[in-house]
């Protein structure tokens, strides 16, 4: 028998303390503020855990060992084949539930690339008055989708984006997009263990890690109803570029940059113009 203390002061030697304490928690069924209160553990559960830690030693995220992820005030499911949510798309989450709050009692929300279906969850859970759809083309983030959105009543698609739901088009008012964004050339960039563990699809997107970012811009243009808004995260250094994606569609004013919960630059923000571009 080994105490809960001197097992994570051993595995925290191995891969960083707080997934040691979220590992730990995980195969004892238990929340990681719990462990302390614990005795000691039995040999299945050592072997449990050691075999947790071995394959996080390894590169594999630790979302995808105990198959969840935060997001906001709700736990996503999440594993091989799906991007893992960030808590720097939360504030994107939150300004979109402020735009939601000010456009009446039923708004309509349109998630693009919804992956896990993490935005869409989170928006159910704080504004269920929202009317919402989410559209995924990756199956397998489908199925993680389908899962965190059972019973929310959001409408969850897999298609592609540049063609699904045109019976909303005009209507919605608000389309919130976490594309890929991370251009080719810094494949090398990426850290392994998310480039060897997370799906590319949910990744890369082109030379410049804009492809995905213009089809954004053209089916907010589409869907959105006059001063609706839409909002898409980039990466940092396309504090610039992403922006000037929306401002050459020519379908949106206000356009506008906004920093993450890091104060880094981090998603864009539009408002339809009141006349269709051309």
């Amino acid at each position: 028998m080994t105490s809960v203390g001197q097992t994570l002061r051993t595995a925290a030697r191995r891969v960083p303390d707080a997934d040691a304490r979220l590992l730990l928690a995980h195969t004892l069924g238990v929340p990681a503020t719990r462990l302390l209160t614990l005795g000691e553990l039995d040999a299945d559960a050592l072997a449990r855990f050691e075999e947790l830690l071995a394959r996080r030693e390894t590169g594999v995220p630790v979302q995808y060992l105990t198959g969840t992820a935060p997001f906001r005030h709700v736990e996503v499911a999440v594993g091989p084949g799906v991007f893992i949510p960030r808590p720097e798309t939360e504030v994107m989450t939150g300004w979109a539930l402020e735009r939601l709050a000010e456009a009446g009692e039923s708004p309509l929300v349109v998630e693009l690339c919804a992956g896990s279906g993490a935005i869409s969850l989170a928006i159910a859970d704080e504004f269920p008055a929202a009317r919402q759809y989410a559209v995924e083309l990756s199956p397998d983030a489908v199925g993680y989708a389908a899962r965190n959105l059972a019973g929310t009543g959001v409408g969850l698609l897999q298609a592609d984006m540049a063609e699904a739901l045109p019976e909303l088009d005009g209507a919605v008012d608000v389309v919130i997009a976490n594309p890929p964004y991370v251009p080719l050339e810094a494949y090398d960039g990426i850290p392994a263990e998310v480039r060897e563990h997370e799906p590319g699809l949910a990744l890369f997107s082109g030379s410049d890690g804009l492809d995905a970012i213009r089809v954004v811009a053209g089916v907010a243009a589409r869907l959105l109803r006059p001063d609706g808004w839409v909002c898409a995260e980039h990466a940092e250094v396309q504090h610039e570029s992403a922006p000037a994606v929306f401002v050459r569609h020519g379908g949106f004013d206000q356009v506008r940059d906004r920093v993450d919960l890091n104060d880094r630059p981090r998603f864009v923000t539009a408002r339809r113009r009141q006349t269709r571009a051309r």
